[in-house]
């Protein structure tokens, strides 16, 4: 539940401009996620959300862009907690993960910064890497299978 309601926070504020977290937890229960202010500013911490300022001239939150060691650290939890299956398929490395959870995941392995990864594409429960080139592959699916164990 963590990671969907995580999930259903980056789709938020990337459609709305949010500028509390008041607001957050209101637009939160409206699509039926019970959560108080608490749980939101965990949420906003593990997320490290920022605030930026809009073209409206007021802040509002966004997803942070760091690339340290919390980043890191979410990565290999998200992928413990939500990660089902990895296959490959050329250079395609096609990941399912618990329903809801993919875009999560996604952002995780994104914010991650893996040099031969080219980009990623998430669904409800899928997620789709394209990696540079098939030799490429095998690497990234001992890592990520290690990461799962």
């Amino acid at each position: 539940m963590r990671y969907s309601r995580q999930n259903k926070i980056l789709d938020i504020i990337s459609t709305q401009e949010v500028e509390t977290q008041e607001k957050l937890v209101e637009l939160l229960n409206e699509a039926g996620y019970k959560v108080t202010q608490a749980t939101i500013s965990r949420d906003i911490k593990d997320l490290q959300l920022v605030k930026t300022l809009s073209s409206g001239g007021r802040y509002k939150y966004t997803a942070g862009t760091g690339t340290d060691q919390p980043v890191s650290d979410r990565f290999i939890k998200i992928f413990r907690e939500t990660i089902q299956s990895i296959s490959s398929a050329g250079n395609i490395i096609v990941i399912k993960t618990l329903s809801g959870c993919a875009n999560a995941a996604a952002e995780a392995i994104d914010t991650s910064n893996l040099p031969t990864v080219v980009g990623s594409i998430a669904g409800d429960n899928t997620i789709f890497l394209l990696v540079d080139s098939p030799e490429n592959v095998p690497p990234l699916l001992t890592r990520f299978n290690d990461m799962i164990k």
